[in-house]
């Protein structure tokens, strides 16, 4: 008996110092901003510099979400290069991140893990004040109906009931629902809020007249980012900016001659990433046509987010799933 209670003590005493360890060595913050992006180089082109200078705040964390692997109907497939084409999209995603959280100081470590969110395994990345999150769903193609080669599934088929299942062409896990792809975003919301007092969420516009003719993977993207927001306790109070995505070629340049920098520079290392992978940089006339453009709506929340719900902090706990 005596030694059951002296190996109970030790272990206390180790899980004890483990979570005082943890709570010094997480950093704290005011703000969090979620960007959620249906293809890995959406907010580069449609959310920047805004991005770039969220990252730059040291007190505020950004949490990149995307939604789907970008693949293009290839799947797992690399279209004859070297790698996989979806993970070059990852590739160049990271690197610009990885850029932009750097500033002015020497590279950091990077930490790769997955996250259970609501039952379903997703990718992480956490590099300096930066969270980063691939689902890795199917591209849905332009017009919402997916792909020959993945099958023909899409999140527009997914909420319109077309289909009854969606899953990760990495073949990780599978969404039942729309409503069991919603409850997975809440569920890295909670985890990455926390407790933290402003919260902002940046979507694609959804509004057809302010962003007509957008990708299908960009309005669902949003949609779901917003109904996991509207089933999150306390987040009446994030603020939600709603970007001008493919329409913004056509309108005139707005930014200055500091933020083009920024957005150009950010793009410029998401080509190289692509590259780096043996894959087309997107360094092309076409994806030039967005640059020095970055049109947005800002839809103000109500009151601050206080405290986290129950489940938030749970899922803070020391898990398994990490």
């Amino acid at each position: 008996m005596r030694v059951l209670q002296f190996a109970l003590a030790v272990m206390c005493a180790v899980l004890s110092a483990w979570t005082v360890a943890r709570a010094e060595t997480t950093p704290t913050y005011d703000k969090v901003s979620f960007y959620f992006a249906a293809h890995e180089d959406d907010w580069q082109l449609f959310m920047n510099p805004s991005a770039f200078q969220d990252v730059l705040d040291a007190g505020r964390k950004t949490v990149f979400i995307h939604v789907t692997a970008g693949d293009a109907g290839l799947g797992v497939g690399s279209a004859g290069r070297k790698h996989p084409y979806y993970l070059a999209r990852e590739s160049g995603a990271e690197s610009a991140i990885r850029f932009m959280a750097d500033k002015d100081g020497y590279p950091s470590e990077r930490m790769a893990t997955t996250l259970m969110a609501s039952g379903h395994p997703v990718r992480r990345v956490s590099y300096r004040n930066t969270v980063t999150y691939f689902l890795r769903l199917p591209d849905g193609h332009p017009g919402g109906d997916g792909f020959p080669g993945t099958g023909n599934q899409s999140l527009q088929r997914l909420a319109q009931a077309r289909i009854a299942a969606l899953r990760p062409v990495d073949g990780s896990t599978v969404y039942l629902s729309w409503a069991d792809l919603v409850g997975a975003l809440r569920a890295i919301i909670d985890e990455e809020r926390g407790l933290v007092p402003t919260v902002e969420l940046n979507v694609a516009e959804l509004d057809s007249t302010r962003n007509p003719q957008d990708h299908s993977d960009h309005r669902l993207t949003a949609r779901a980012a917003l109904d996991a927001a509207a089933v999150t306790p306390g987040l009446a109070c994030a603020t939600r900016r709603h970007f001008i995505e493919y329409a913004s070629a056509k309108m005139p340049e707005n930014l200055g001659i500091e933020e083009r920098q920024l957005e150009s520079s950010v793009v410029a290392v998401t080509a190289a990433g692509l590259q780096a992978l043996d894959h087309p940089s997107i360094w092309r006339a076409y994806y030039r046509t967005y640059l020095g453009r970055n049109y947005f709506r800002t839809e103000p929340g109500s009151g601050r987010c206080g405290l986290a719900p129950a489940d938030a902090m749970a899922s803070q706990k020391p898990s398994l799933g990490r």
